[in-house]
C-alpha cells in the first residue's frame, strides 16, 4: 500500500486510469467508420484496397513485444506504464486532427495511409500500457482475503466492459453521424477526445496505483532474454501459437461484406450502425457473464465453444447471401442488424478467457512483454486473415458489383475456421481447474 493511500483509493485510480484508457480504445470504432465510408465514397476505392488498407493499417501491432519490452524495461521520470499511455494517447490524437485537418482540401491515398499507420502505432503502445497493467496488477496480493479470493478476471471483465462500452457509444453515435457529418468531423472529434486522455493521463501520477516497481532497471537485453525464456515453456508457446492460428487460418472478407450490404444490398449507414451497437453491447454482456457465471469454466472448453458458434454464425451468413431468409419474409436489415455484429465482435470473445489465462501463465517481472507478444500473434493473425480473404475473394471473382461468389467464399471461410478446434488441445487447462482436479 502507497503511504497514506488506502487499498480502496488505489483500486479507484487504477480502474479512473483504465476505464478512461480502454473506454476510449473502444471508441476507436467511431473514426473508423467514418474511414470506410470516407475510402468508398470519397476517395472511391474497391473492396479489396479497403480490406488492403484495413489490415495494413495493423502493422504497428505487429510491433508490441517492442514495445512491452520497452516499457517493462526502462522507465520515464521513474515511471514505467502511464507515460507510455500518454505517449499513444497523443501520437493517436496527432493522427486523427491530421487526416481531419488534410481531408477537408483533400487527402492522398499514401498520406492517409501514413496517418492511419501513425494513430495504430500509438494505440499499439497505448493497449501494450494497459495490458501490462492489468496483467500485473491481478497479480498482486491484496490485503484481503475476500477480494482476494474473488478477484481472479474481476479487473480483466472491468476493463473487457469499459472497452465494450466504448464501442457500444461508438458505433451507436457513428452511425448517426456518418448520416449527418462528413467523415473528417468524426476524426476531429476523436482527435480532441484523445487530446484529453493525453492531458488526464499527464497529471496521473504512477505512484497513486501503486504499481509494481523493480528495484533495479533490467535492461532491454535482459528483458527480450526472459521473454524468450518465457515463451520456451511449452503451456505459454502452444496456447499462443493455436490461439494466433485460429485468428490467421480464417479468411475475412469483412471489406467484402461491407460493399455488398452498403453497395448491393443499400443497407443505411444508421442500420449498420445499429448493427454494430448490438454487437458491442453482445460484448458487454459477455464480460458481465464471463465475470459472474464462466469464470470456473476452463478456458479451453470457453475458447472453443466460440469458434464453433463463429461458425455457425458463418454458415448463417451463407444462407443469407442465398437468399433463404429473405424467402422466410426476414428483411435483409432486420438479418444485417441482427447477425452481422454479433459475427463481428465472435472474433474477439475468445479473448477474455484467454487473457485470464495468460495472466495466471506470466512469469512475474515480463507481464507486459508476454501480453504485448499476445496481443502482436492477434494482430499479426489478424493481417494474414485479411490478406486471406483478398486472395479468396480473387479467387470467387468477387469485385464491387459482382457478389454471385459470394455464397463459395463464406463457406470456404466457415470450413477454415472450424479446423482448430480440432487441435484445441494445445490450449492448456486453467490452473485453478488443475487444483481443482487435484483435489477430487
Amino acid at each position: 500500500m502507497v503511504s497514506g493511500v488506502s487499498e480502496s483509493e488505489i483500486g479507484r485510480n487504477r480502474k479512473l486510469l483504465l476505464g478512461i484508457g480502454y473506454f476510449v480504445q473502444g471508441l476507436r470504432c467511431f473514426p473508423w467508420m467514418g474511414v470506410n465510408f470516407f475510402l468508398k465514397d470519397g476517395m472511391r476505392v474497391d473492396p479489396s484496397t479497403l480490406q488492403i488498407l484495413q489490415n495494413s493499417a495493423n502493422l504497428p501491432m505487429v510491433a508490441k513485444p517492442f514495445y512491452g519490452i520497452l516499457s517493462d524495461s526502462y522507465y520515464i521520470f521513474g515511471e514505467h506504464r502511464v507515460p507510455y499511455i500518454a505517449l499513444g494517447a497523443f501520437l493517436q490524437a496527432l493522427s486523427w486532427i491530421a487526416i481531419a485537418i488534410f481531408a477537408a482540401s483533400g487527402i492522398s491515398f499514401m498520406s492517409i495511409t501514413f496517418f492511419l499507420l501513425l494513430g495504430n502505432l500509438g494505440a499499439s503502445i497505448v493497449e501494450v500500457a494497459n495490458d501490462a497493467m492489468v496483467a500485473e496488477t491481478a497479480k498482486q496480493p491484496t490485503s484481503s482475503k475476500k477480494t482476494k479470493s474473488s478477484s481472479s478476471g474481476q479487473l480483466q471483465s472491468f476493463v473487457w466492459m469499459a472497452s465494450s462500452i466504448g464501442g457500444v457509444l461508438g458505433n451507436l453515435v457513428g452511425g448517426i453521424a456518418i448520416d449527418r457529418f462528413a467523415p473528417r468531423m468524426m476524426f476531429f472529434i476523436y482527435g480532441i477526445l484523445l487530446s484529453f486522455q493525453f492531458v488526464i493521463t499527464g497529471l496521473t501520477r504512477e505512484s497513486s496505483l501503486a504499481l509494481p516497481k523493480s528495484s533495479s532497471h533490467v535492461g532491454f537485453w535482459k528483458q527480450f532474454s526472459d521473454l524468450l525464456d518465457a515463451l520456451k515453456k511449452p503451456e505459454i508457446l502452444y496456447a499462443v501459437f493455436w490461439f494466433a492460428f485460429s485468428y490467421a487460418i480464417i479468411p475475412a472478407l469483412t471489406g467484402t461484406m461491407f460493399f455488398y450490404q452498403t453497395q448491393h444490398l443499400k443497407i443505411e449507414s444508421s442500420v449498420l450502425g445499429v448493427s454494430k451497437v448490438l454487437g458491442q453491447a453482445a460484448m458487454l454482456l459477455w464480460g458481465a457473464v464471463y465475470n459472474h457465471r464462466l469464470k470456473s469454466i476452463s478456458s479451453r472448453k470457453l475458447i472453443a465453444a466460440v469458434q464453433v458458434t463463429m461458425v455457425i454464425f458463418m454458415v448463417s451468413d451463407y444462407l443469407f447471401v442465398k437468399g433463404f431468409y429473405k424467402s422466410l419474409g426476414v428483411p435483409d436489415s432486420l438479418y444485417v442488424i441482427t447477425f452481422s455484429g454479433l459475427l463481428e465482435v465472435l472474433y474477439f470473445f475468445k479473448i477474455l478467457p484467454f487473457s485470464v489465462l495468460m495472466a495466471q501463465l506470466c512469469p512475474p517481472g515480463c507481464e507486459g512483454s508476454i501480453m504485448a507478444f499476445v496481443m502482436s500473434a492477434i494482430a499479426l493473425a489478424f493481417i494474414l486473415s485479411g490478406y486471406l480473404g483478398v486472395a479468396l475473394a480473387s479467387y470467387f471473382e468477387i469485385k464491387g458489383d459482382d457478389f454471385s461468389g459470394l455464397p463459395g467464399a463464406l463457406l470456404v471461410q466457415a470450413a477454415c475456421t472450424l479446423l482448430p478446434v480440432f487441435w484445441a488441445s494445445c490450449v492448456p487447462e486453467d490452473r485453478k481447474d488443475k487444483g481443482k482436479s487435484k483435489e477430487n
